[in-house]
């Protein structure tokens, strides 16, 4: 297998226009990210006020009550690094701001993943049972895991990987 060397950016441009570019890309990123979020916690807001709630077991109202927390969790931090910049608007922290955002977005996803997989989890119990719903549940926290998270970082370690001098 071919080492890679770290990427080295061709572009032409300033630390400052670097944080722009960077924020600028992760706020379009956040903001699809924050639909799918904002129409899951919609739709497990009303979930209670549906007939067939109170048929529920006292698990499944346990785990759509974590579902719901973790949906509630992911929206916040998903919507966090819109409030950092408007309250840091202007004050020449775009570096940090730029980073900050980069962790809420990944902890945001990483919510969004579970939340999923959550609500998965309850509707396959309630309409197949809770065999069906562990293995539909660790499916898709593992799909989640792996397209979100795995690929992405083994990419990045082929990426900055040091050839070893053997010499």
């Amino acid at each position: 297998m071919t080492q890679l060397a770290p990427p080295l950016s061709e572009r032409n441009e300033t630390e400052l226009e670097r944080c722009d570019r960077h924020l600028s890309e992760l706020m379009q990123e956040v903001r699809i990210a924050q639909t799918g979020v904002q129409v899951l916690f919609a739709f497990l807001l009303t979930v209670p006020f549906t007939q067939r709630f109170d048929t529920l077991t006292s698990g499944q109202r346990a785990l759509y009550v974590a579902v719901l927390a973790v949906s509630g969790a992911a929206a916040m931090l998903l919507i966090a690094p819109t409030s950092h910049h408007r309250i840091l608007f202007r004050c020449g922290d775009k570096p940090h701001l730029v980073r900050s955002a980069n962790r809420y977005a990944i902890a945001g996803l990483a919510c969004v993943g579970v939340a999923m997989a959550g609500a998965l989890v309850l509707i396959a119990d309630v309409v197949f049972g809770s065999v069906f719903a562990g293995v539909m549940g660790a499916a898709a926290v593992l799909a989640c895991a792996w397209c979100w998270y795995g690929q992405p970082m083994r990419r990045r370690r082929q990426l900055f990987a040091r050839p070893l001098d053997l010499r």
